[in-house]
């Protein structure tokens, strides 16, 4: 059954024949991170796929994953194309480096989801909370639920891990 909700104003849809990002998610409304494991390989993979990206294998199960790790790559928007997001610059979208399978297949290419920088209530981070992040800043999974069977994963900061010293960020004004 196809999925669709509102996201700050933005309609958002999943097809019914997007088998693999319905199921991804199912899991996410429920607040509850998975993703596929390769019946060849083992290994987990994000986006959802179809197939393997390293093996080709085209099984695959879902697995429970905890939604913590640290920030690989960001970027910080201060000027929104999508009119849905003109009110709330600067927002941050993340690339995390997951905790899970860290190092696999190969250290250059790591377990990575991507998401907008959140508070711990699910809402766009304010501007004070986005210039504590930089490289290597350590975040744990959150979900805004933005309608019915619809639940965006995004990232917090994680007040509870030790964080890097100097985390490098883009020079600030």
């Amino acid at each position: 059954m196809a999925i669709s909700a509102e996201y700050l104003g933005m309609p958002l849809a999943i097809d019914d024949l997007d088998v693999e990002n319905l199921e991804y998610f199912r899991f996410c409304a429920l607040h509850d991170f998975h993703l596929q494991a390769c019946a060849g390989c083992g290994l987990l993979r994000y986006p959802p796929t179809t197939a393997c990206p390293w093996c080709a294998n085209l099984e695959s199960r879902w697995q429970r994953v905890e939604g913590k790790g640290a920030v690989h790559s960001y970027t910080e928007v201060h000027h929104a194309i999508q009119p849905a997001f003109r009110g709330k610059t600067p927002y941050l979208i993340l690339l995390v480096e997951l905790d899970a399978q860290k190092g696999k297949p190969t250290p250059e290419e790591g377990l990575r989801v991507v998401g907008n920088l959140v508070t711990p209530a699910g809402v766009l981070a304010p501007a004070e909370e986005i210039r504590r992040v930089g490289i290597g800043t350590r975040l744990r999974m959150v979900f805004t639920d933005v309608g019915p069977g619809l639940a965006l994963p995004q990232w917090t900061i994680d007040e509870g891990a030790k964080e890097p010293e100097n985390p490098w960020r883009y020079p600030q004004e």
